[in-house]
């Protein structure tokens, strides 16, 4: 039985770990021709070697989203191994550093706003101009509940998620009559290395998080990744400008 995305030239950014990762294994599993990056190069070559031993298609390209040129080169990869692109999540993001709205330094604001917010429009700029010669796309990028809902401590976050879902909202409205969707998700407390970092440092406990979810348990990276797959799939033909939460209903309280 042919997969979901069976034969679409999908780019995902991210895709050495977490969430980016478990979306890369499951479009592989689901027929994709995958361009797979990340700013580190052994996790997203673990990733594409992950897909291959599986039977899956995927090259790994190293890229840093923050850097215009780098993202330019991306999608030159992507047309050279591939020839088009049909799907792109757009998932490469930092937490960086908690602190209340004072106390956030101006180099983690910079930083995180570069590679959560600047990283995903330029992928968009270069992506959407790559869909429009080939007849079209769907475009799914990586929010968070922390898009939608404050989030104390982390001002730079929160302000660069809350980016991401107001430029998916106006990239769709722009692109609706031109084939493109695009659409995010807005992951709760899932298990990523990214959690488990902030869970290090001590900003929260598991205990606490996991109080605070209404299904009373954090999520699973394989549950945003079906979630984007539903998105880029035909599934989805008439969804595009969502902010879609995925997140045991943490933002619904």
């Amino acid at each position: 039985m042919a997969g979901r995305i069976e034969g679409k030239v999908s780019l995902i950014t991210g895709g050495g770990s977490g969430i980016g990762r478990a979306t890369a294994l499951l479009f592989g599993r689901e027929g994709a021709k995958l361009v797979v990056a990340d700013y580190d190069p052994q996790g997203g070559e673990r990733t594409v070697k992950t897909i291959a031993e599986a039977g899956g298609t995927a090259v790994f390209h190293a890229a840093d989203v923050s850097n215009p040129q780098a993202v330019d080169a991306l999608m030159h990869k992507v047309v050279e191994t591939y020839g088009r692109l049909d799907c792109a999540f757009n998932n490469a993001g930092i937490e960086g550093h908690t602190a209340v709205t004072p106390d956030c330094s101006i180099e983690n604001w910079n930083r995180v706003i570069a590679i959560n917010l600047t990283g995903v429009f330029l992928c968009m700029k270069y992506e959407i101009a790559l869909m429009l010669k080939h007849g079209g796309g769907s475009i799914v990028n990586t929010s968070s509940g922390a898009g939608l809902v404050g989030l104390p401590g982390g001002p730079a976050y929160v302000a660069s998620k809350h980016g991401v879902a107001g430029l998916t909202k106006t990239a769709a409205l722009e692109f609706a009559r031109k084939g493109i969707r695009v659409n995010a998700v807005c992951p709760g407390f899932i298990h990523t290395p990214m959690v488990e970092r902030i869970l290090d440092k001590g900003a929260l406990s598991e205990e606490q998080i996991i109080a605070a979810e209404p299904m009373h348990r954090m999520g699973k990276p394989e549950e945003i990744a079906e979630a984007v797959l539903w998105l880029c799939s035909d599934a989805s033909s008439f969804v595009t400008g969502l902010p879609m939460p995925v997140d045991g209903g943490y933002v619904a309280q």
